[in-house]
């Protein structure tokens, strides 16, 4: 299924998750400009899914509609790509990765299999927005969403440090 979702200025507020025609399926609640946490809700306004730092990490973890611990998404050292590991405990460690200098990502599983595919397609003054293709029958549409906002999250996070640093 192909979806699309998008971040909001200043990370609040609620914004929908459509599919290819454009109708809403579901939507994102960015919880607050300074908090980096999210909650993602089905069609039926059920939340079915959560993300958020854990306490002084840089690693996001996911939650389920119940607050049970789907995986944890964290950042890996590379030179020349973006990457990143999900780690969905008896599930999975899914890894994801980007081009240095490109916007579109893939998610394999353990055996290196495409599961997922993911791509910024904002402009460079708009606020993130991403397609989500998802060929897993493991991770769920809701979870993948969650991890994709999670690597924007980690990327802004990471971004805003060097842009502090360097003053």
């Amino acid at each position: 299924m192909h979806l699309y979702f998008k971040d909001n200025f200043f990370s609040s507020g609620i914004t929908d998750i459509m599919d290819r025609e454009g109708r809403v399926i579901g939507s994102l609640d960015l919880k607050s400009a300074f908090g980096s946490s999210l909650d993602v809700y089905n069609a039926g306004g059920e939340a079915v899914c959560s993300g958020s730092f854990r306490f002084f990490s840089n690693k996001w973890n996911i939650t389920g509609g119940n607050g049970e611990e789907l995986g944890l998404l964290r950042m890996r050292m590379s030179f020349f790509t973006k990457k990143f590991e999900y780690d969905a405990g008896e599930r999975g460690v899914y890894e994801i990765t980007s081009p240095a200098f490109s916007n579109e990502y893939e998610i394999t599983d353990e055996t290196g299999r495409v599961i997922a595919q993911f791509s910024r397609i904002s402009g460079w003054l708009q606020a993130g927005a991403y397609q989500l293709q998802n060929e897993s029958d493991v991770l769920d549409d809701w979870e993948l969403v969650a991890v994709v906002m999670g690597i924007h999250q980690i990327r802004k996070r990471n971004n805003s440090a060097a842009a502090s640093s360097s003053h």
